[in-house]
Formats: structure tokens, sequence, C-alpha cells
């Protein structure tokens, strides 16, 4: 037998704290919480990310009363970038959240279907990305890649 681990590390910071271009990132997904539909739940995320060539992309989710039929920020900002900026790689992402009391204390992360996307993205931009989420108790910053978030992706070369 033989037995691995898998270790992952992050850190939490204070909004002085972080980079500069990640500030701006964290700006853009709290600003877009303001185009999400979320009649239903209520809660309101966005995303924003950044492009190997500067570019940022924002996205909100998107809810509809067939729920399966809705989609996140996260996929949303991604499938955006996707069709306007072909084969620009990802670099970084931040999410925020907010529900009627405000932005949420602790960071929200991807759901597991943001995750996959996210996989194949970072796939296919050859780079890893960096992952900013947005809390007013803290922000969290994931420099590991989407291994961190999702070890053992089900991916392309999976099916080799």
């Amino acid at each position: 037998m033989k037995k691995f681990t898998h270790t992952i590390s992050w850190s939490i910071m204070d909004q002085n704290e972080l980079l500069p271009d990640d500030l701006m990132l964290v700006n853009a997904a709290k600003e877009a919480t303001a185009g999400s539909w979320s009649p239903y739940s209520g809660f309101k995320v966005g995303a924003a990310l950044r492009l190997d060539d500067g570019t940022v992309v924002t996205g909100s989710n998107q809810e509809n009363a067939a729920y399966p039929s809705g989609l996140c920020a996260e996929r949303t900002a991604l499938f955006a970038a996707g069709h306007a900026h072909p084969g620009k790689a990802v670099l970084a992402l931040a999410i925020a959240a907010r529900n009627d009391k405000g932005f949420t204390g602790q960071p929200i992360t991807p759901c597991g279907a943001c995750r996959q996307v996210l996989a194949e993205t970072e796939q296919r931009g050859g780079q890893p990305i960096r992952y900013i989420l947005y809390g007013t108790e803290g922000t969290m910053v994931i420099e590991g890649g989407t291994d961190s978030i999702l070890p053992f992706c089900f991916g392309a070369d999976s099916m080799k």
C-alpha cells in the first residue's frame, strides 16, 4: 500500500494587506453583486476575473424559478471571458457575496460545478488561477491554483 497526502494552504488577509491588483478585483466583484438576479434566495454573488492581458471580466449569479436553470457568478464571468476573449488565460478570480444584511462575514467558495469549469479553464490557460475570496472579517487568498480547491479533478486527461 502507498499512502499519499494532499496539502493546501491559504492566507486570510485584511483589505489593507491585499495586493493592489487583488483589491481592485475584490472591489469589482463587490460591484458585480449589483447585477445579480436573485429574487428567490436574496443571495447576491459577484465574480471578477483578471485575464493575462489585464482585462477584467465580471459576472453575477442569475437565478431562475426552476433552480437548476440558473447560473453562478463564477461561471457567468468565465463564459463571458471565454466568448469575448478566447485564448486568454485567467490569472485571478475574486468572489464576493451579500444578502439583505450586507456582505458576508466569511468568504464564500465556488460550488462544485464552478470548480469543474475553473479546473478546465485553468488547464486551457496553462497556469494556476489565484483565488481571492472576500469576506468582511477577512479575505481568503489561495495561491495553489484549482488543484487546491478541487483535488482529483476529472478532466480531458482523465479520458486518455
